[in-house]
């Protein structure tokens, strides 16, 4: 039975019992996403208390990531078949599990290992949540479900470096993952209480076939692509071999996936053009974005010296800009179509990014706290609301495999993007002979010392000047997105109901 709200009341504002689902959903999503943003500021601690490397120590976060890139595909098959209430609270029990494991690892390896447990949990968090609060709130409001959905996206990057250089510091390492246990065993109460029984449909066939060609490759490809940083080329095999394995059974799955009535990956959902156009949007719109923004941090942190909780706090003026573009963008998305909005949100972003491709070691703070501040209003007014474009088209029975859909791509343009970047950073600052010493000397007076008088002061300004060229990458990437997003339709566009499949229509 459909739960999406008809008649005059679908459009207004979200009632009671939508934000009693959407509490549900975030706390597990805030959940999930922070514990990505904390154990990235905790990969130093893991090389001091394991006796690793960093490359090893990173691994933790690699293995996470293609723990995601295998589950999610499977999720939107397993939400129609065993229905989402009981998906939701299971992938709750897996993330916690996982996160009490974590404190309990002995060497890098269990560690490594349990952060895989954690990402089977923690990948199906958000294309469920998302398919909980569509199916909940109904089409007709879906722009101001994603802005609520935005709201953990904000809050891992701004509370992950905080939270994390907090707990390290005056706590332990171990409870960077035991503070998921309160919270996900409230997730878990409330879940049980306040998510409505839905109806699952047992009579959808799995596709096996589409799951041995769909998660291994994706897991691949995604190995590849994160190898890439630590490797500093693409040719290297161990960037070239995965990968190119990976992209031969994303192909054969591509090939596959017209042939069932029911695949694991519905590429279907790709003859609705306004879908189309939103997901080759998000796609480079992550590519730019999300791999410019993690150069955000290591700046303070190399150029700047700030230390980890300074860092995280320094970022927080963007999330500060999304927080107040978000709520009045899911609103007017619901009104007036995504196109407008999305093009002003990028305009905004390109003003903060364009500030930025001139960053110097000396830029003051106010200047850059202002350029991410803008950034932050632009991006409240982009990222979700190309979500609402993709998603307000699709009926009731294909949210679950559209959300799908949508996680997949964003997380391969997520990866793609970090890879990017930390490559052509790297190359950057390899390429200057003095910014390599300058950045170690921030964080070691005793290298400091060494340095010959004005060395570190240039060695920095080098550093920044690839700092700046990086950034000047996203900025034309972003230009990219703002062609793509061109496409998107400018007026309210006619919502689906059930048993209707929208018509593949631009409305301009």
């Amino acid at each position: 039975m459909s739960t999406v709200p008809s008649g005059p009341a679908a459009s207004e504002k979200l009632d009671g019992g939508v934000l009693k689902i959407a509490g549900v959903v975030v706390l597990g999503l805030v959940m999930s996403i922070l514990d990505i943003t904390v154990v990235s500021v905790a990969l130093p601690t893991f090389t001091t208390e394991f006796d690793t490397s960093l490359a090893t120590a990173a691994w933790t976060m690699t293995g996470y990531t293609l723990a995601l890139a295998t589950v999610i595909p499977i999720t939107g098959w397993a939400a129609d078949r065993f229905g989402t209430k009981r998906l939701y609270m299971m992938a709750l029990v897996l993330f916690v599990a996982g996160s009490v494991l974590c404190s309990f690892a002995w060497d890098i390896n269990s560690l490594i290992g349990f952060r895989v447990l954690q990402g089977l949990g923690g990948g199906m968090l958000m294309p469920l949540g998302m398919t909980i609060m569509t199916r909940a709130a109904g089409p007709q409001r879906v722009g101001r479900v994603m802005a609520v959905l935005g709201v953990p996206m904000l809050l891992g990057p701004i509370g992950g470096p905080i939270l994390g250089g907090w707990l390290i510091e005056e706590v332990s390492w171990q409870w960077i993952f035991l503070i998921n246990v309160p919270l996900g065993i409230l997730a878990l109460i409330f879940a049980a209480v306040v998510l409505p029984k839905d109806a699952p449909s047992p009579s959808e066939s799995f596709d096996f076939v589409g799951m041995l060609l769909m998660s291994p490759g994706l897991a691949l490809f995604l190995f590849g692509v994160s190898s890439i940083p630590e490797e500093g080329t693409v040719a290297a095999p161990r960037v070239l071999i995965p990968a190119a394995i990976g992209v031969v059974l994303i192909v054969a799955f591509v090939w596959h996936a017209f042939r069932p009535r029911h695949p694991l990956v519905d590429l279907r959902l790709f003859k609705n053009k306004q879908l189309s156009v939103a997901t080759i949007t998000m796609f480079l719109f992550g590519v730019a974005f999300f791999g410019a923004m993690l150069l955000i941090p290591t700046y303070f942190l190399q150029i700047r010296g700030e230390s980890t909780l300074h860092a995280g706090l320094l970022v927080a003026p963007q999330g500060l800009g999304a927080m107040l573009t978000m709520p009045i963008a899911g609103r007017l998305v619901d009104r007036i179509g995504p196109g407008k909005i999305v093009l002003t949100g990028m305009i905004l972003i390109l003003g903060g990014m364009g500030v930025l491709t001139q960053i110097e070691s000396t830029t003051s703070y106010p200047v850059l706290l202002g350029a991410l501040f803008v950034m932050g209003l632009g991006m409240g007014a982009t990222m979700m609301p190309t979500m609402t474009a993709a998603m307000q088209t699709l009926t009731d029975h294909m949210i679950a495999r559209g959300s799908t859909l949508l996680n997949i791509v964003q997380q391969v343009a997520s990866s793609i993007g970090s890879a990017i970047m930390s490559v052509v950073l790297t190359n950057q600052i390899t390429g200057s002979e003095l910014a390599g010493p300058a950045i170690a000397a921030q964080s070691d007076p005793a290298i400091a010392a060494q340095l010959p008088p004005g060395v570190m002061e240039k060695g920095l300004a080098e550093a920044a000047e690839g700092f700046g060229a990086t950034f000047v990458l996203a900025f034309v990437l972003i230009i990219a997105t703002f062609v793509a997003a061109l496409f998107l339709p400018r007026k309210k566009a006619p919502v689906a109901t059930d048993g209707e499949e929208r018509a593949p229509v631009l409305v301009h």
